[in-house]
């Protein structure tokens, strides 16, 4: 379940300083796609929510997703949701721009 949350999103610099929220909301997505999406992975489509309430109930997590897109809104935070063909599409358009340096230098 790692992939279509994860990978394709920005990574924070050493260095950087964001807060608890930011850190969260900026490096991980949500994917969409109803109550199959949800039993398929477990919750965890919900990725933003369960890393900003780790203790909180997987049936829970739905409910505070409208709460906590919502609160980034007001605050001007870009939160990202996605399908899940969508979310493998952004995954694999980033890796094939992060290695292509080095298709140029071949």
């Amino acid at each position: 379940m790692f992939a279509p949350n994860h990978k394709g999103m920005p990574m924070i610099e050493e260095g950087t300083e964001l807060d608890f929220l930011r850190r969260q909301v900026l490096t991980s997505r949500n994917v969409d796609g109803g109550a199959f999406i949800d039993a398929f992975m477990g919750g965890l489509n919900y990725q933003i929510e369960h890393h900003l309430f780790p203790s909180m109930p997987t049936p829970a997590l739905g409910r505070a997703q409208v709460i906590t897109e919502r609160y980034c809104a007001e605050l001007g935070v870009p939160y990202c949701r996605t399908g899940l063909l969508a979310s493998h599409r952004q995954a694999l358009r980033h890796l094939r721009q992060v290695g292509q340096p080095l298709r140029d230098k071949a």
